[in-house]
């Protein structure tokens, strides 16, 4: 078909579910023929796989667009995702790009670039696909690779919550789940390839099964934890309103579930919380992270912060503050709140300066680093059981169950393997340990 093979860079901005999604793209741009090469080099066409979280977002997509095009000017320039979902005109205004969709058929990104391949001339004007992001349902996609030991895993698409500082439900609609039986598919062969730990994640991953007529996220757990070569399995970032006893008891006991978990807290203020429209309340938080508690072993959370939402006072930053120490987080992503044209919080008043916010930020840094600190240096002394993903310069780094940073000196290979490692102490990075003779 080709005189030479084409390449494709693929530009990946966001979120898991769009790292996610690229990788689905990548594989199928492969089966049609293409070569896949990094984004940052000289290629035929690019994919530019956009967010639109906040302006800033969307400042980076167009920034990334527009190096594509200074890259190679003669290359054909698709664009999809968030930022293409929500505001199609943006992408397509910069001259340059032949193709823009959202989300509801990322994966006709191939089949466009097949077209102008084969009419062999740049789109101008761009086609622009204007669909709604839940038009098709739940995208077929499904990956086979994956990177070192990991890979992640798109469960569930859409969201239903109204949360005031957030524009994505705009960008990926309604909640769409994928069937268990596609789940389990996809697990199945990248187990079969060697990956030892699967990420399920979403656009709401706790939403998983609310449009399914007989699968809840629990009993997915439970399924996936009944194939016979499975490893660990993680959850992305999870609404803590989930974490009720009923979850709790059904997916406890399940050898596969990782006793770690991202809880999407935003703010430790119950009245921050209640302006946000969030779900749920600190002290349905820490209800539902002392049930794990009680329930997983060693079991430890991170978490998201927003600092300096609108109209946020210093007394509801301490609260904040306070619910951290309660709450004992492993990590914590601190990040000051960014305007975002089209939400509610935009539009409030009490703005909060910037430079409060980046005070802000670092206050909760430096809290978090002490609390982490404490976490591992209890750790000291323990056996723990290490995936190592990366060894470099006689470094082997990888992480426990409960998601702590791990490194061991060695010259063995020791990427993809499971060890028993002795903890002898921290550093800035982590826990240091030394190998034991125990094997898995």
């Amino acid at each position: 078909m080709w005189e030479q093979t084409p390449t494709v860079g693929i530009l990946t901005l966001g979120c898991k579910v769009n790292q996610y999604e690229s990788e689905a793209i990548a594989e199928a741009f492969e089966a049609s023929g293409f070569s896949v090469l990094p984004a940052s080099s000289s290629c035929d066409c690019y994919v530019i796989n956009t967010c639109t979280v906040t302006a800033e977002s969307d400042r980076k997509a167009r920034q990334a667009i527009r190096r594509a095009i200074h890259q190679n000017p003669n290359a054909y320039i698709l664009v999809t995702g968030c930022l293409a979902q929500a505001d199609p005109d943006s992408p397509a205004k910069i001259s340059g790009v032949d193709y823009v969709c959202g989300n509801a058929n990322k994966l006709s990104v191939v089949e466009a670039a097949l077209q102008l391949f084969r009419e062999g001339k740049k789109q101008s004007p761009p086609t622009v696909i204007r669909t709604p992001a839940d038009s098709n349902g739940f995208e077929a996609m499904e990956i086979r690779k994956f990177d070192r030991t990991r890979a992640y895993i798109k469960i569930e698409d859409g969201c239903e919550s109204k949360c005031t500082y957030c524009i994505i439900p705009k960008a990926r609609g309604s909640i769409r789940s994928k069937a268990p039986e596609d789940v389990l598919r996809e697990v199945c062969t990248l187990t079969a390839g060697g990956c030892r730990e699967v990420v399920l994640t979403g656009i709401e991953t706790a939403s998983y099964g609310k449009d399914l007529k007989n699968c809840s996220l629990a009993e997915l757990l439970c399924l996936i934890n009944k194939i016979p070569s499975i490893g660990r399995v993680r959850l992305g970032s999870l609404d803590p309103s989930l974490i009720k006893q009923s979850f709790v008891d059904r997916i406890a006991s399940l050898p596969a579930v990782a006793p770690h978990f991202h809880l999407s807290m935003q703010s430790g203020s119950d009245r921050v919380l209640a302006r946000m429209k969030r779900k749920y309340n600190t002290r349905m938080a820490l209800e539902g992270m002392e049930r794990l508690r009680r329930a997983m072993l060693g079991v430890q959370f991170t978490t998201d912060m927003i600092a300096g939402f609108p109209q946020e006072t210093e007394e509801e930053f301490e609260e904040t503050l306070r619910f951290i120490e309660q709450a004992k987080f492993l990590m914590i992503h601190a990040f000051p709140y960014s305007r975002r044209k089209g939400t509610v919080a935009d539009t409030m008043t009490g703005q909060i300066p910037e430079e409060i916010k980046r005070e802000r930020v670092h206050r909760i840094t430096e809290l978090q680093k002490r609390i982490r600190r404490k976490i591992l240096e209890e750790q000291i002394g323990a056996t723990v059981e290490v995936l190592f993903e990366t060894c470099k310069n006689k470094t082997a780094h990888g992480h426990t169950p409960s998601f702590i940073d791990v490194t061991c000196s060695t010259e063995l290979p020791l990427q993809g393997e499971l060890r028993k490692v002795r903890i002898t102490g921290v550093d800035e990075h982590g826990c240091v340990g030394e190998l034991t003779e125990e094997t898995i």
